[in-house]
């Protein structure tokens, strides 16, 4: 009899939890899956990538196997002028994105632009190939979707990166792993809360936003601003490199730790980085001993901390 008692109480626990986890992921999903794509969720997970944290192709969170974002204006076949093009270069075996993998997922609208202007089912990830967000006025409305660039225009994944400076280039997919990776969404948002957040912090995204995004990285609490919009408020990537190597140098009672250890050996120009030396000067700086802070190293671009910071520019 007692046993039969702990079978009922099992299978209504089983029962109870199964019910929990349905209304926690899968009615959630249902609801995105109705939303159709916004033109930013579709430059989100283009700029990401399959996905955005913990993956059997990145399984030590390094950053590997991510798309490359880059501004150009020139035309990578012609050669000729084009108007500034926000392209996302994806090499030969990098993912594709949600969106190009399952396009139902971007709602009607977008997924037939997709398919019929854009093309998208003929990208090829064991060849690479270079896509790129438009827009398509149809009875008033604006449809945004995914263009295919390779097979459109015929811009290659090594064409595109010709003509693109370092300048222009931002390594946002691997800077994402970054944030994630580091924690930073223990403190920060990336979601303003209903309240006087929308006065300062700026208007929150709209569910379509995030489409195709896993995962969102929402973030849980509020020890630090919200990022959502970091990259219009404060556009300056000289600040932000000072801020992520030691952010006592640009807020002096700042609880954030410091990041220098994601420049890696050297800085831009090839030249070994001596932290030893650096934070001996710093210490010196702060004790008032000396009157300006050490030079802060610029990263080199295949460092995590220019990814990080990429990233976090490119929060607008």
């Amino acid at each position: 009899m007692a046993f039969r008692e702990y079978t009922i109480g099992a299978r209504m626990f089983g029962l109870a939890f199964g019910s929990s986890m349905f209304i926690t992921l899968y009615m959630p999903a249902m609801d995105i899956r109705n939303v159709s794509v916004t033109e930013i969720g579709l430059e989100r997970q283009l700029g990401f990538g399959r996905v955005g944290g913990f993956s059997y192709e990145d399984p030590f969170l390094k950053g590997d196997a991510k798309p490359q974002t880059v501004e150009i204006n020139t035309d990578p076949k012609t050669g000729a002028t084009i108007e500034s093009t926000r392209a996302y270069v994806y090499q030969p075996g990098v993912p594709f994105p949600n969106g190009i993998r399952h396009p139902v997922i971007l709602g009607e609208k977008p997924t037939e632009k997709s398919l019929s202007l854009g093309k998208i089912e003929q990208a090829d990830d064991t060849k690479g190939a270079v896509f790129i967000v438009r827009e398509v006025d149809e009875g008033g409305e604006s449809i945004p979707y995914i263009e295919n660039a390779t097979a459109t225009r015929g811009w290659t994944p090594d064409a595109v990166m010709k003509v693109a400076t370092d300048e222009n280039t931002y390594h946002i997919g691997k800077g994402k792993i970054m944030f994630v990776r580091e924690g930073c969404w223990w403190c920060h948002t990336l979601l303003p809360e209903e309240t006087q957040d929308w006065q300062y912090f700026g208007a929150p995204p709209m569910l379509g936003d995030f489409n195709g995004e896993s995962p969102t990285a929402f973030g849980s609490d509020r020890k630090a601003p919200d990022l959502t919009h970091v990259g219009s408020r404060n556009s300056s990537r000289e600040w932000m490199i000072m801020h992520f190597f030691n952010p006592r140098l640009v807020q002096p009672h700042s609880i954030m730790p410091r990041y220098d250890y994601l420049w890696g050996e050297k800085d831009a120009n090839g030249n070994p980085i001596d932290y030893d030396k650096w934070r001996a000067e710093y210490t010196q700086y702060a004790e008032n001993e000396i009157v300006y802070p050490p030079e802060v190293p610029v990263p080199a671009a295949d460092s995590e901390a220019r990814a990080l910071i990429d990233f976090v520019l490119n929060l607008k």
